[in-house]
């Protein structure tokens, strides 16, 4: 079934439908590690690449492929424009990408913590030199990487891609995009589909996506063997996720450009006296600098790389520790806690 031209809402709830083995209209969940061979030797096919030869129903073992993770795929590569590979976490998948790669080195922002912390494990094995992002072209070899995530976690700015891209093809290396950003030049691209992806905050999760066949075929081979696979319950949670990204997303996307409106045209000096009630008044005594890409007013290339909206994750500097440890405590609708993406959070 062609979907290739159908709205991507579309597409997050049928490019799955020719996997579906059931009359179920909702996935079952599929909890088997290992799936029965046909009965009939005559049935019975040699295979000399079970990775490859994988057809999207004969199931072997769920270290290779398995249903759920499957049809979570089969969304994700119809969604990204490229196949998709899904993992235990984000971080597995960026080691899977290192490990496919193999870069002498790796130029890279402050962005997430748990990106650097498998740099450095890389780095053990391999001696991977770590490079600031905006280090000089000339620093960068063929076979080498540009790790960007964009927007940044969890500041809520954003990166030119396609100036990324250039950089990286311009000296033979490669650019992993965090989030969509082939259009722009990215050669893999990384999702944590923890997040927005999963939505809810129940879903650990990674996925890698790539144009390049070979790449996924070894990508895949990897998997099987050092066994980053995901769970058969955080497939079906990853299916029923992809089913609402546009709708969540945007309204998030939506909600958080308007709360920074809100906090900037609150936090700017007035000539005029406050009133006694100005809500104002506390939010210039209490934040110090506020960071989002809607703000990123002299970029030009913000809104083509960005049309729909500018991300639903902003964050705030405040004017003295004491704030940012009682500000959480004070906040009615907000749950103190790690992480982002989850409608609940």
């Amino acid at each position: 079934m062609a979907l290739s031209d159908d709205h991507p809402s579309t597409r997050a709830i049928h490019a799955d439908d020719p996997l579906n083995l059931v009359d179920d209209v909702a996935p079952p969940i599929h909890l088997s590690t290992t799936f029965r061979f046909p009965d009939d030797p005559k049935q019975l096919v040699l295979s000399k690449d079970p990775i490859g030869d994988f057809n999207g129903t004969k199931y072997v073992y769920s270290r290779e492929f398995a249903p759920n993770a499957t049809r979570f795929e089969a969304i994700l590569s119809s969604l990204l424009n490229a196949p998709a590979v899904v993992y235990s976490s984000a971080l597995a998948a960026l080691h899977a990408a290192l490990v496919l790669l193999n870069p002498r080195r790796i130029s890279v922002s402050d962005g997430y913590h748990g990106s650097h912390e498998v740099i450095a494990v890389v780095s053990r094995l391999s001696g991977l030199q770590k490079l600031a992002l905006d280090c000089p072209a000339k620093s960068l070899e063929v076979d080498d990487v540009i790790l960007l995530e964009t927007p940044v976690n969890p500041l809520g700015t954003a990166f030119n891609i396609e100036e990324y891209a250039k950089k990286a093809h311009g000296r033979g290396a490669y650019l992993i995009g965090q989030h969509d950003p082939f259009l722009w030049g990215a050669d893999i691209v990384m999702h944590s589909g923890t997040k927005y992806l999963g939505g809810h905050s129940d879903l650990l999760c990674g996925v890698l996506a790539t144009k390049n066949a070979a790449w996924v075929k070894r990508l895949f081979k990897d998997q099987a063997a050092m066994d980053n696979v995901l769970g058969n319950l955080e497939g079906w949670l990853g299916v029923r996720s992809l089913r609402t990204p546009e709708v969540r997303v945007q309204r998030a996307s939506q909600s958080c450009a308007e709360l920074v409106s809100w906090l900037r045209s609150a936090s700017e000096e007035r000539n005029t006296p406050p009133a006694e009630d100005d809500e104002d008044i506390f939010v210039r005594a209490v934040v110090e600098k506020i960071y989002h890409a809607s703000l990123q007013e002299d970029e030009p290339w913000l809104k083509r790389q960005m049309p729909n909206g500018f991300g639903p994750v902003f964050s705030i500097v405040l004017r003295s520790g004491g704030f940012a440890q009682k500000l959480p405590s004070k906040l009615k609708l907000f749950h103190h806690a790690t992480s982002l993406g989850g409608v609940n959070l």
